[in-house]
């Protein structure tokens, strides 16, 4: 092998989107993991048309927290970056549409009871049914477009609501005391965990609406839940899944998946910084070096 043959250093692009250039909160333990793995690691903006996708060993959909308002625009762009893209545009298509979770009911996973609303009708038979409920955007991210529903049979989206496809849902009590558990599964196995509890204000867990979390023990059945809900979504899809967040709430007195993420989820580096090294591991594997 001459000097022109000599294998290059394996080029992992992280994608982002424009609200988060530099990457995800806490991006900076990712960099270095890739490094100490011999990777070249890069954030770039998944629809900045000057990025060389076909440059790249490895692809990994980080922090493109804009996709819910342009899911065409952005579905175009995953089928169109090739095989070195992780988990993959026909995993996004289906992870990024909330029905999902139907699915998942349906293949025996326990899962918040879930109804499909397509009109407004649908949203206030269902609401009606579970009482308080929740109603969420199918295609949403962030907890944008979230309404806690007290009556249905009177719900109307008010002027600056999502104007739907939606998915309704009970407001599961356990949210205000036990809040969420999310469950990180990467290249198969379930890594670690963190608790997220929601303000006295608000059912959601994001920080921006004053949520916070803390990195706790994996427990064996949150574990075991997450490990079974994403082998479940390679048999329907036939699709490997390199990463995954799985979140479950207490419903009932047993644990149950509110959502799984396998699209953009975040890794929460700043709380778990050994999500980095373990998602450095899968990606090194996935990264084969170049001799052209």
């Amino acid at each position: 092998m001459d000097a022109s043959e000599e294998p290059t250093t394996p080029l992992v692009l992280l994608v982002t989107c424009a609200a988060w250039p530099g990457g995800e909160p806490g991006h900076g333990a990712l960099d270095a993991a890739l490094e100490a793995r011999g990777l070249t690691g890069r954030w770039v903006v998944w629809d900045d048309l000057g990025v060389d996708w076909g440059a790249a060993d490895v692809i990994a959909v980080r922090s493109t927290w804009d996709y819910d308002a342009r899911l065409g625009e952005f579905l175009g762009w995953a089928s169109g970056v090739g095989p070195a893209l992780l988990n993959g545009v026909d995993v996004f298509r289906w992870n990024t549409d909330k029905r999902y979770l139907v699915e998942l009911a349906h293949a025996g996973l326990p899962v918040v009871p879930t109804v499909v609303a397509d009109t407004v009708f649908d949203v206030r038979a269902a609401a009606d049914r579970f009482g308080l409920a929740v109603v969420k955007p199918r295609v949403g991210a962030g907890g944008r477009g979230l309404e806690v529903v007290a009556d249905g049979r009177v719900w109307l989206p008010g002027p600056d609501s999502h104007p739907g496809p939606w998915v309704v849902q009970p407001l599961v009590e356990s949210i205000h005391h036990d809040g969420e558990t999310s469950v990180f599964v990467i290249a198969g196995h379930p890594v670690s965990q963190v608790e997220k509890l929601p303000s006295p204000a608000d059912i959601r867990v994001h920080e921006r609406f004053g949520g916070t979390m803390r990195s706790v023990e994996l427990s064996r059945e949150a574990a075991l839940l997450a490990a079974r809900a994403v082998a479940t979504v390679v048999d329907l899809l036939g699709d490997e899944v390199v990463y995954a967040r799985v979140d479950m709430m207490r419903h009932q007195g047993r644990l149950v998946l509110s959502e799984i993420e396998l699209t953009e989820p975040g890794l929460y580096l700043d709380v778990l910084p050994l999500n980095a090294q373990l998602f450095a591991d899968a990606l090194a594997a996935r990264a084969i070096p170049r001799t052209w």
